[in-house]
């Protein structure tokens, strides 16, 4: 395996268009990194550039302590998975995993040992007589995923994978990838869209946009603690609630007015958030609280302790979204539609009223004009 180092790298093509605007990443010997972002962000032309189907406009791409700017690809100990399979469908499942290692001259019997020691990783060793026709679509990625162990390369990299799997199939991958990165202890680099995959999959998240790398650091880090408005709504699904309104001065304290149904209710903010906020006080702020901290109140009273005060607001639902475990309202607050985590026995209908309680130590507010987080 090999650590990651990604400086300073630019991408500009010919006709000026500038794709990657000055990347900045590391990742040790055996991290799983996530790129994520919305379509046209960057994230697969960088990947093209790890692996060297992109040239490098500026800066320097190193793979252990190589710099690989002018290594062709098939010199750059790499392995690749597609979102399409790319499996010969006139071979078995043994022959596409082997295929690799006939062209490198591997000797057969050994060949054979590595072919069935990947086979049992990702526990497929009953489908290696078969021909990908005969297979899943799971089963296909599962394939090409051992075709690319099987080479036991420096750096693995993964161009979404799983965008062509259906749900289900999607979660069941999910887990089988993370079982190898952890049986195997490999370097990855994975490249995908939907957030729920960076969450759970990756230990360093990436989040890009228009070529720029938003934040980078820990999935917890990067959901707690977003550095502005784009990564805390992409991060986390439902997304974030974002609700624009004043700060006010209440009894010594610092609270965000919240509009709704005519009314005004002062959401006092707990002393760190109100911290970062002094300077705002009577000018318009962005409130950003996700939907699992804001609740039905009766829920939020059995959970109640010393450090947490949940403040209740009476509104009308619109609309619910039974999911089982819980159930989504969604209810107008400054302007704003607003998404709620409630339980399933809250009793929430729609055009019913309901007590809501917003857990304020976990909100954050937002500059709006430059949509960074304040107190940062």
């Amino acid at each position: 395996m090999a650590s990651l180092s990604i400086r300073n790298v630019r991408k500009v093509y010919p006709n000026g268009a500038e794709v990657l605007k000055g990347i900045d990443l590391e990742i040790k010997d055996g991290e799983f990194l996530i790129l994520v972002g919305g379509s046209g962000c960057g994230k697969s032309t960088l990947l093209n550039m790890i692996a060297g189907l992109e040239s490098v406009s500026e800066g320097e791409i190193l793979i252990g302590d190589r710099c690989v700017n002018d290594v062709p690809p098939k010199s750059r100990d790499i392995a690749m998975v597609f979102q399409s399979y790319a499996l010969y469908p006139t071979m078995t499942v043994r022959e596409n995993i082997s295929f690799g290692l006939g062209l490198r001259k591997v000797p057969k019997d050994e060949q054979k040992r590595i072919v069935e020691r990947v086979a049992e990783t990702l526990q497929m060793t009953h489908l290696l007589d078969r021909k990908p026709a005969l297979l899943s679509g799971g089963q296909r990625q599962r394939v090409a995923m051992g075709r690319a162990i099987a080479r036991d390369p420096s750096l693995f990299l993964f161009d979404e994978p799983l965008s062509n799997l259906d749900a289900k199939l999607r979660v069941e991958m999910r887990a089988e990838i993370k079982l190898m990165h952890q049986r195997l202890g490999t370097t990855i680099v994975y490249v995908t869209h939907d957030q729920i995959e960076a969450m759970t999959l990756g230990d360093k998240i990436a989040v890009m946009r228009d070529g720029v790398v938003q934040q980078f650091g820990s999935p917890q880090d990067i959901y707690d603690r977003p550095d502005n408005i784009y990564v805390a709504g992409f991060i986390g699904s439902p997304s974030m609630n974002f609700l624009r309104g004043k700060l006010t001065q209440q009894d010594n304290a610092v609270a965000f007015a919240l509009e709704h149904e005519g009314h005004t209710t002062l959401l006092p903010l707990p002393q760190d958030v109100a911290a970062s906020a002094a300077a705002w006080i009577g000018r318009e702020v962005i409130l950003g609280i996700r939907p699992e901290h804001v609740t039905d109140a009766e829920s939020a009273r059995n959970e109640a302790h010393d450090d947490y005060s949940p403040t209740e607001v009476d509104c009308l639902v619109e609309m619910t979204e039974p999911t089982g475990p819980d159930t989504l309202v969604f209810a107008w607050f400054n302007g704003a539609r607003a998404t709620c985590r409630t339980h399933p026995r809250a009793g929430a209908a729609p055009k019913a009223h309901i007590k809501l309680a917003f857990d304020l130590s976990k909100a954050m507010l937002f500059d709006p004009q430059s949509e960074q987080r304040l107190g940062m």
